[in-house]
């Protein structure tokens, strides 16, 4: 009997069919002379209670962000800029990806559940032993019900200066840097701010509270959608401001990397954070890059199952040191970065070096059958 070549792999995405990113991974898989992706979208999903997957399909789940509609089933009616609604936002999604049933998955449904909680997270991360920073509400075993809570804990902790993060948040959406003082002194910064009715929504501008009250009303508002508690990590400069890196890792090798840098506590881009010169970074690191690379291989090591994960990594003073911030299941929105030299992934973006390593992950490894598809 003659043997025949398998068919090529088929893929498929759940996300937003308008959104870049679907679109970014689908010429990515075209790009490889591979037959574009299904797309099934999240509102499809949400409405339909599921999408199922034929056992050869090649599956990845996307970010469900930028879609109002989408935006309203998983978080509720409401304004897409409120900061409230978080708890709500990951039971939905964290239910919806257990209803996709079915193909290879580049994003294991249990760990997606940990990376959408920052708490979870950094406890997998701090049992690993990945350096991060030091928080008492790691593993989520200790209430924050407001201010008072977060005052206590700071004080018992010995940490006058903390990162506030809401549990389920991305993109600094609710983040406050607090900074306490002899006398009483406080400052808040942080991008919310306070709409008519006392709800709460993200700004594009980053400001500063000072006084207590105000900052322990917006604390209380926060509190019940959960908060991670962390001390603030004294981070290296460069150039005229702060410093942090986003390093993507791709199958277990960091891949691309960005720096960002900003006057103010949060470096997000959307936030007034500028891309820094990667080059200067790494000659500011010396040797001390290739831990730096390493650390975040650790920290994605913890999530075997997800193919690609984003590290957001802080540099200490004097560029010898790093921490790990937090590990992103969406944080590969790169456009136009090539690989990193040595990784593998040299003139490839985020999602080509995806699409090449889920083929030697789950063709070359796993020769493609017919299977039926499902009903």
């Amino acid at each position: 009997m003659t043997d025949h070549a398998p068919p090529p792999p088929r893929w498929a995405v759940v996300g937003n069919p308008e959104n870049r990113r679907v679109a970014l991974f689908s010429g990515a898989v075209r790009d490889a002379g591979l037959p574009a992706p299904r797309v099934v979208s999240w509102a499809d999903v949400l409405r339909g209670g599921g999408a199922a997957f034929a056992a050869d399909e090649i599956v990845r789940i996307e970010s469900p962000g930028e879609n109002a509609e989408v935006d309203r089933l998983l978080r509720g009616a409401g304004d897409p800029t409120r900061v409230e609604g978080g708890a709500r936002w990951y039971a939905a999604f964290t239910a919806a990806v257990g209803t996709l049933t079915g193909g290879r998955r580049l994003d294991d449904p249990d760990e997606l559940a940990v990376l959408f909680d920052k708490r979870l997270c950094h406890e997998v991360l701090a049992r690993a032993g990945v350096p991060v920073p030091r928080s008492p509400t790691s593993g989520g075993g200790t209430p924050v019900r407001g201010w008072d809570d977060v005052r206590a804990l700071m004080a018992a902790h010995g940490m006058p200066r903390v990162f506030l993060k809401p549990a389920h948040g991305s993109s600094a959406s609710g983040v406050v840097a607090l900074e306490t003082a002899g006398g009483g002194r406080i400052r808040a910064t942080t991008s919310v701010e306070s709409a008519e009715g006392g709800r709460l929504h993200n700004s594009l501008r980053v400001r500063r509270l000072t006084h207590e009250p105000e900052v322990a009303a917006l604390v209380d508002a926060l509190a019940p959608d959960g908060l991670h508690l962390e001390r603030w990590w004294p981070k290296a400069s460069l150039g005229d401001g702060s410093a942090d890196l986003r390093v993507v890792v791709v199958a277990g090798r960091a891949t691309h990397a960005v720096v960002r840098t900003s006057r103010t506590p949060m470096t997000n881009l959307h936030l007034g954070g500028r891309r820094g010169d990667l080059a200067a970074a790494v000659r500011a690191a010396g040797p001390a890059w290739a831990e730096a690379l390493r650390t975040c291989e650790r920290a994605a090591a913890c999530f075997p199952g997800t193919l690609c994960v984003g590290v957001d990594l802080l540099p200490a003073v004097g560029w010898r040191r790093f921490a790990v911030a937090e590990v992103n299941a969406f944080g590969d929105l790169l456009p136009g970065l090539t690989g990193l030299p040595g990784s593998g992934a040299e003139g490839q973006d985020t999602y080509a070096a995806q699409v090449a390593a889920a083929i030697r992950r789950h063709v070359q490894h796993h020769p493609t059958r017919n299977h039926r598809a499902p009903a």
